[in-house]
């Protein structure tokens, strides 16, 4: 059952608009413009793409009606749903209106939003601990509108919580302690009605030589990820959520990990965290990709990545939660992982592309 919400105000509306500022600073390659300019001729298209940084442009069509984009955003997704699908305890009430499964979980505030609020809208990093108490640790903790797994934690008691929350609010007024769901991590990415590709997502972690510590191995992976086709995977080798995951398995960054040993360094499975992805869209149990439709019916949107925790997704569906949805959904680490992999990816934006033409006509 979804607990208590902040209702919709234009407080919380403006500050949940500031994420666009808050974004990371560095300078991502324009994936998605590149892959139109690339692919246009397929679809009787032109793509103009903007010379400077490549991450903006439009696409003029044989009857000269133009459609306008920036990096992923091909304006496919009404407006309103996109405002939705970015604010999860919103997407996790919608999901559940819809008979939906969600996870248990409860907004809190920073300082600065709750002077902003009636007294008994405020909810604080106690508020947080009293949830988390109620509904058992361990639990994930992160902000609301977040994207690409920053300051996602999960959290073995109140010190975590309170941690996490003084890391989350120095870019964002929102977070969430959401109950903590086991099984393995999937991203269903549908258009329309139909299911683009589907791939379970593996934590970063790294591999023991028998010679190398831990942070020798994490630089190593980072430093290796441009010759894999993911430019745009950010590892960030200093980062504590690191340390705390080691902690807990008894080890630290200077622990040298035995030949083939597997050892994971994040709780979320993020791709552009240094995540990797198991493709098994051809596998995919059709009970999955009903709930992967709906989900994405149920907040309006016609391409979405809908994150789902389940025992095993190419079964049949018993239990499942689905985590969030993306309605912009990455697919440069996808398309990476192999010439299948690119070749979905391909399609999807020619189908992108003739759905845009239809609707600029």
């Amino acid at each position: 059952m979804r607990l208590a919400s902040p209702k919709d105000s234009r407080l919380l509306q403006r500050c949940h608009s500031r994420r666009g500022a808050m974004r990371s600073k560095s300078m991502r390659i324009p994936f998605v413009p590149r892959l139109l300019a690339r692919i246009a001729d397929q679809a009787g298209v032109r793509v103009e793409l903007e010379p400077e940084f490549e991450f903006a442009g439009r696409m003029i069509f044989p009857n000269g009606n133009f459609h306008l984009f920036r990096a992923g955003n091909l304006n496919i997704n009404r407006a309103g749903s996109v405002a939705i699908a970015e604010d999860k305890n919103y997407t996790s009430y919608f999901l559940h209106q819809s008979g939906l499964k969600v996870p248990r979980e409860l907004t809190f505030f920073s300082d600065y939003l709750s002077q902003n609020l009636a007294p008994e809208r405020r909810r604080s990093i106690k508020h947080a601990c009293e949830f988390a108490a109620a509904i058992g640790y361990p639990v994930v903790v992160k902000p609301n509108d977040g994207s690409l797994g920053a300051f996602v934690v999960k959290a073995h008691g109140p010190e975590d919580i309170a941690s996490a929350a003084e890391r989350i609010f120095t870019k964002h007024h929102v977070a969430i302690v959401q109950e903590f769901c086991t099984g393995n991590d999937y991203r269903v990415v549908v258009l329309g009605d139909q299911i683009i590709s589907a791939y379970q997502r593996i934590p970063l972690h790294v591999v023991g030589d028998g010679r190398s510590t831990i942070d020798e191995l994490i630089v190593r992976k980072k430093d290796g990820l441009a010759a894999l086709g993911r430019p745009n995977t950010e590892i960030d080798p200093s980062d504590v959520r690191v340390d705390a995951v080691l902690a807990r398995h008894g080890l630290s960054r200077v622990t040298i990990l035995p030949d083939g040993k597997i050892q994971r360094l994040l709780d979320n499975a993020n791709l552009s965290a240094g995540g990797d992805a198991v493709d098994i869209t051809s596998r995919l149990d059709a009970s999955f990709a009903d709930i992967a439709v709906n989900a994405t019916r149920a907040l309006g949107l016609s391409l979405c990545g809908v994150d789902i925790v389940c025992e095993d997704a190419t079964r049949p569906a018993d239990d499942y939660t689905i985590l969030e949805l993306n309605a912009a959904p990455g697919l440069d680490n996808y398309a990476s992982v192999g010439e299948e992999q690119s070749r979905r990816v391909d399609e999807m934006f020619l189908k992108i592309m003739k759905f845009l033409e239809k609707s600029s006509a």
